[in-house]
């Protein structure tokens, strides 16, 4: 299964290939593509909708009367390099002109070689195409400055981003040959790109290490391996009386306040488009409904173990982590709940706290409540070096996270104020 995710991952270099791959993956499972607003759903069909190419959500509707629901959301996107349209600096170097997106680690972009991809918008007469591009190959480099030029890179380097965080593309001579790649890429002429939404990858492959192979690493562990492990869990599962979303948005590093994100109608109009096709009341579903919000979280730094709390905190290869915190929709009864499913799934949980002179990073748990309120556990991986180019998990902790997810997708639940049934 870990090569299954490295594989994911290296297909999957930025949010819209990650719905692609996720897309092919379900549709070699049965699962039929429909556009938004369809109201043509069969008992027993299996269904995915796409939003702004970088979104998805999937569902199966159960041959009986459904119960409620149960889902998962996760996220698409990663801290990164957004290259802009006009992205050709000129000088006596060709740079990319980029911005930062998302809260990332500078230095550990520098001084590697990088690749870019994305999508272009490509005009074909009177149309407008939408074309994924992938330049797959070393392409960009952001160079640091060398030691003997600043003797004072090794006392906490700053980094101003408009100048020392524009990679390195050519020479002077290399004018418009990026442009001339992506048109390649997509088969068309360099005119015919009208626009981009494009991205600065780190396409370093993922590894397994360890004495034991007791680690992975790769980009963008947060948050593909819990989009892959959910994607798994949600496939794997035994069918029960409630219906099984998937659920990906994008935008979860930003905020996830644009019409793809987790704050956006796109989950609440596709379950209201599900009870209004099959003559379900979404209220009452939902009162029925749980949901795993599913995004990674800090393991235990092996040489700063002060910045971790006293007792909440995970390690690697420990188990799925369940995360508590006022900025995350965790209460007791989904904490409760969910490790029941888990223990009964034979799956070791640990549990997360920031250190209470701590800040710790939002999930799109709570946001998407704000939509759709249901009854929400944040869970995640434990990793380290979260929105590094290169991060780390344990290995062992992405086949818990799959069983647990499996467990929760194939569990019958019945809410009763205050109370939760789990069918036997």
């Amino acid at each position: 299964m870990l090569h299954s995710l490295l594989h994911y991952i290296e297909k999957s270099p930025d949010c819209f290939h990650a719905v692609h791959t996720l897309s092919r993956m379900l549709e070699e499972s049965g699962y039929v593509r429909l556009p938004e607003g369809s109201s043509e759903l069969e008992a027993g069909g299996k269904y995915y909708t796409v939003r702004s190419g970088s979104s998805l959500i999937a569902f199966r509707i159960p041959k009986g009367q459904p119960r409620g629901f149960l889902l998962t959301g996760s996220h698409s996107d990663s801290p990164c390099f957004r290259v802009r349209d006009h992205a050709e600096l000129a000088g006596a170097y060709t740079r990319l002109s980029v911005e930062r997106y998302g809260g990332m680690l500078n230095a550990s972009w520098l001084d590697r070689p990088l690749s870019v991809a994305g999508r272009v918008l490509v005009k074909q007469g009177s149309r407008i195409e939408t074309r994924l591009v992938d330049l797959e190959k070393d392409s960009v480099l952001i160079p640091n400055v060398a030691i003997h030029l600043n003797r004072e890179a090794n006392n906490g380097a700053k980094y101003d981003p408009a100048r020392d965080l524009q990679p390195l593309f050519g020479g002077s001579d290399a004018k418009g040959a990026f442009r001339r790649e992506l048109a390649d890429k997509a088969g068309c002429a360099p005119e015919d790109i009208l626009a981009t939404d494009l991205f600065v990858y780190n396409n370093q492959p993922g590894t397994v290490w360890g004495p034991e192979g007791e680690f992975v690493s790769a980009p963008r562990l947060d948050d593909l391996a819990c989009v892959f492990a959910c994607a798994q869990g949600f496939l794997m599962a035994t069918e029960t009386e409630e219906i099984p979303v998937l659920a990906v948005f994008d935008n979860e590093e930003i905020g996830s306040g644009t019409k793809q994100g987790a704050e956006s109608m796109f989950l609440p109009d596709t379950l209201q488009a599900i009870c209004q096709a099959r003559g379900l009341d979404l209220r009452r579903l939902l009162t029925q409904s749980m949901m795993l919000s599913c995004d990674n979280g800090h393991g235990v730094h092996p040489n700063h173990p002060e910045l971790a709390d006293a007792n909440e905190a995970p390690v690697l290869n420990g188990g799925v982590v369940i995360k508590h915190s006022p900025r995350y929709a965790t209460d007791g009864l989904s904490s409760a709940v969910f490790s029941e499913l888990c223990r009964r799934a034979g799956v070791p949980v640990q549990h997360y706290s920031n250190r209470p002179d701590q800040a710790g990073g939002s999930t799109l748990g709570n946001i998407a409540n704000t939509k759709v309120g249901v009854s929400t556990v944040d869970i995640g991986m434990a990793q380290l070096a979260m929105h590094s180019c290169f991060e780390t998990a344990g290995s062992r902790d992405v086949e818990y996270f799959i069983r647990a997810v499996t467990a929760f997708y194939g569990a019958g639940l019945r809410m009763e104020d205050g109370a939760v049934l789990l069918d036997d």
